[in-house]
């Protein structure tokens, strides 16, 4: 969401807060497999700890409730009517498997680790298969990266979510998560490429080739906390205020969903999306995705029309197939 957040003195909230952040990868999952050779001991340690793998069930009514989360209409019978001839689950939908994963991730070990200082700072969904209307998948979460940035320490983490009846990986999750306060252990400054997950993707010099518009419901946070992330800071005003905040903001992942949709129906599928959270978004406020199209690749900025500020930055989809849009 960009901004602290803030438990409140039960453990619940605690762990909510930490589920709303996610994760980062490659391709080899197994253990110890991301160790770098610049890695201090206890990041090396940490990535050798083994996670518990988390399933997650869920139904056509999970799907539509994601999809109207995101913003889904009445009249979009193909995301929110399960009967529809191409019923279909909004791609962006690969990020609410993973979140018991996510909190699953400790950072016990990071030195001075404090809840109420971390922020989601990056997401990158890579969607690997068609996904099912519904199902049983298990996610496997591993430590990636992690950067010692002085007064800060950025933890990027993976999440594969693999159907759980034929093993094949649905999605990949990588987000990288700063922590701020956390820093000086004598980690690595800097991160490798992890292309598309950790692209720049500055916007071309030029006007963009698209922009979609979008207001969002004052409803959208309340609604979109019924996929998954019950964070208070989302609903509660008097949690909201203790984090700097007038009222409760729309969850990063909610207008993530917003722009990912906003693709979607311009230029058609994509199999990855990635993104910073630069900003927050109040419910009631109007998403405005421009976009440019770079060959397969659709760089993004979301911004708040109400406000003037920037949402969603470094941000692009790589498109799958012809990359035009059938909606």
């Amino acid at each position: 969401d960009g901004r602290a957040t803030y438990p409140t003195s039960t453990q619940e909230a605690i762990q909510q807060l930490i589920a709303n952040f996610e994760n980062n990868a490659s391709n080899n999952s197994d253990e110890g497999g991301f160790i770098d050779p610049e890695d201090p001991p206890l990041v090396v340690e940490a990535k050798k700890r083994p996670l518990e793998a988390t399933e997650f069930s869920y139904t056509e009514k999970d799907v539509i409730l994601y999809n109207l989360g995101i913003g889904a209409t009445e009249k979009e019978l193909q995301w929110v009517f399960e009967g529809h001839d191409d019923f279909q689950v909004l791609p962006t939908f690969g990020v609410i498997p993973q979140f018991q994963a996510s909190a699953g991730l400790p950072f016990d070990w990071v030195p001075n680790f404090n809840p109420a200082k971390l922020l989601h700072g990056e997401q990158y969904l890579a969607i690997k298969a068609p996904i099912p209307t519904s199902g049983t998948l298990i996610n496997e979460v591993k430590l990636l990266e992690v950067l010692d940035k002085g007064k800060q320490t950025a933890v990027t983490a993976v999440v594969y979510t693999k159907d759980k009846k034929s093993g094949d990986i649905i999605f990949e999750n990588q987000s990288t998560v700063v922590l701020r306060g956390s820093g000086g252990f004598g980690g690595k400054k800097q991160g490798k490429s992890r292309g598309a997950a950790s692209a720049a993707n500055a916007p071309p010099k030029r006007a963009p080739d698209a922009v979609a518009e979008e207001k969002t419901l004052p409803t959208q946070a309340a609604l979109y906390r019924l996929s998954g992330d019950s964070n208070p800071l989302h609903i509660q005003p008097e949690f909201a205020a203790i984090g700097g905040f007038d009222r409760p903001i729309l969850h990063g992942l909610a207008f993530f969903g917003f722009a990912g949709k906003h693709i979607l129906k311009t230029y058609g599928e994509f199999k990855d999306i990635k993104a910073r959270f630069a900003g927050s978004v109040y419910p009631g406020e109007t998403l405005v995705t421009e976009m440019w199209k770079e060959g397969d690749k659709v760089i993004f900025v979301t911004k708040v029309k109400e406000r003037g500020t920037i949402c969603l930055s470094a941000a692009a989809a790589t498109l799958a197939g012809s990359g035009k849009s059938k909606l």
